[in-house]
């Protein structure tokens, strides 16, 4: 017999008493043993259920033993009296018992279930228990074969997710004789969804508002699954606000209630929106944010002209740089917010067709160049701190948002400044005198020398023309030496006022660091200079030298002309 035809169950017979019974049980179990074949799945029942084996009575002459493990892997043992299936290996085996198996019923009639849902192109339920290569492993009473590509309606990443599920799915491949059987899940929910997509056709129209699982995000929007059919829900009719990425709203897999904003029924293509379950917020924008309100919003965007905040979901308005400070020069709204910060602003315009607001920060409070004069005066001493260095001077800070500008040339009377930073530190207490207020244009000026009297104011007087002054060497030059007289005041030995013969360096006649006595040839306090000479004391000296030497006469006779020549070679 074809082990694929229908299997015959067997009954057992009715009781009768005697030797007639007896004879009448024989003729039965002959009957009826010779009614079926080894390899076939009969009925029987149990008579016994011990700690290691099950007896059936399949009707024959020997009740036949089934190891008590089949019926553990089975899941369950039966009770005595309970009819089960059963498959019929041996008659007879070597000591005349007939051979029963428990797990090879089961195994036959799984694969008739699976060649019904096969032939019939119904779905079977199975668990996904193994990743295996190219797709996952599915017990369905027997191991079956899912490929990845019919696992889900697109293609699945990470199938080790599945692991562990219990799935429906189609055979669509069957070889009972090889026991391979391949699955398609995908079948199902192809069904699944065309149901789904059919009954919500029936029932959509525009303006009506469903709940949908986002299926897939993309830069433009997301695509709703509705049941069985796709929404697009474009970025732009996502939020009334700023939208930068639909992932800064939605996720994958995150349920959403939507509105139907357009259906083709031709296409197929529905338009969905989120924004629209609210009200457009500028439809009250003039009476929630009049002109003057004080608001406080976030910052959401910065560009090169200035920064929008958002005063609300939808509502966003632009602080423009030249509104953000009354005393600093704003070049970019970064040097003042950041994207994200929270500040507040007054209204300044409200243009409702537009859909723009602008707003000012610093309007929000009172601008201290107003009132510049009644709090400083020029000629007045100033406290204050040194908040930035440049090449033309330092910016002093006097109060929060005034700022005063000491330029390099108001830093010292004497000294030659190249840079603020040889004199001032950032961060540094200083005390200047106010020398001008600009109010109009925002500008303090102060001078730092102005508190000192200036050295050269009397100059004229302290080294006079033709005086003998005495001084050090502090620097050379190509034409000539600079002499420190006293802090602050240096005059100038040319190098033609060194000696009386021609010289090329400087470095012939003095260095740095020379103590001299000199004569003051030439006073200039407005051009703040002073002329010194060496050869002209040398001058000045001779007729001395010359009074000296008579009144010595013959005393010191030829030592006269020794010292002369002496000092002629000091000349030199």
């Amino acid at each position: 017999m074809d082990k694929d035809e229908p299997r015959r169950t067997l009954g057992a017979p009715r009781k009768e008493g005697g030797h007639e019974a007896e004879e009448r049980m024989e003729d039965y179990f002959s009957e009826t043993v010779s009614e079926f074949e080894e390899g076939e799945v009969v009925r029987g029942r149990v008579v016994h259920v011990g700690t290691g084996e099950v007896l059936v009575d399949v009707g024959y002459k020997s009740e036949g033993a089934i190891p008590i493990e089949e019926f553990h892997r089975s899941g369950r043992l039966p009770s005595v009296g309970e009819e089960i299936e059963v498959y019929l290996e041996t008659k007879e085996d070597s000591e005349g018992l007939i051979v029963l198996s428990k797990d090879k019923a089961d195994k036959i009639k799984v694969w008739d279930a699976i060649t019904r849902a096969h032939d019939k192109g119904m779905p079977v339920e199975g668990r996904v228990v193994e990743v295996v290569k190219g797709g996952l492993a599915v017990d369905v009473g027997v191991k079956a074969f899912l490929p990845g590509s019919q696992v889900d309606l697109r293609p699945m990443k990470n199938l080790g997710a599945m692991m562990g599920q219990t799935i429906r799915a189609k055979v669509i491949k069957l070889n009972r004789r090889r026991g391979n059987v391949v699955l398609s899940r995908r079948a199902v929910l192809e069904e699944e969804r065309e149901e789904k997509k059919k009954q919500t056709l029936e029932v959509l129209t525009e303006g009506m508002v469903l709940t949908g699982v986002v299926k897939n995000i993309t830069d433009y929007g997301a695509f709703i699954d509705l049941g069985g059919i796709d929404g697009l829900l474009h970025v732009t009719d996502m939020s009334w606000g700023r939208v930068g990425h639909p992932s800064e709203i939605f996720q994958v897999g995150d349920q959403v209630e939507v509105v139907v904003l357009h259906f083709d029924r031709e296409t197929g293509r529905v338009s969905l929106g989120y924004k629209q379950k609210s009200s457009d917020p500028w439809e009250r924008v003039e009476q929630t944010y009049a002109p003057g309100t004080k608001c406080r919003g976030r910052v959401v965007s910065l560009t090169n002209y200035g920064a929008f905040v958002e005063l609300e979901p939808g509502v966003e308005g632009l602080v423009h740089v030249s509104e953000m400070s009354w005393t600093r020069r704003v070049r970019h709204p970064s040097k003042i917010v950041n994207v994200g910060d929270e500040a507040d602003v007054i209204v300044l315009e409200v243009n409702k067709a537009a859909k723009r607001i602008s707003l000012g920060m610093k309007q929000v409070e009172a601008d201290p160049w107003a009132t510049i004069d009644e709090r400083y005066k020029p000629g007045a001493r100033a406290l204050g701190k040194v908040r930035n260095l440049t090449d033309f001077g330092a910016f002093i800070e006097l109060e929060p948002g005034v700022d005063g500008l000491l330029h390099i040339s108001d830093m010292s009377w004497t000294r030659n400044v190249g840079h603020p930073s040889e004199i001032l530190k950032k961060g540094q207490e200083l005390e200047t005198q106010i020398l001008n207020i600009d109010r109009e244009n925002k500008r303090i000026s102060l001078g730092l020398k102005q508190i000192q009297p200036d050295p050269w104011s009397t100059v004229a007087q302290r080294f006079p023309m033709g005086s003998r002054v005495t001084g050090r060497i502090v620097r050379l030059t190509d034409f000539g030496a600079f002499v420190e007289l006293e802090p602050g005041v240096d005059g100038l030995l040319h190098i033609s006022q060194m000696a009386n013969r021609p010289i090329a360096r400087p470095d012939e006649i003095v260095s740095v660091g020379d103590e001299l006595t000199l004569l003051v040839i030439r006073v200039d306090p407005h051009e703040r200079r002073i002329g010194l000479s060496l050869k002209e004391l040398a001058h000045a000296i001779e007729p001395v030298r010359e009074m000296e030497s008579e009144r010595g006469g013959h005393r010191r006779g030829g030592k006269r002309q020794k010292h002369r020549d002496d000092y002629d070679d000091d000349e030199d």
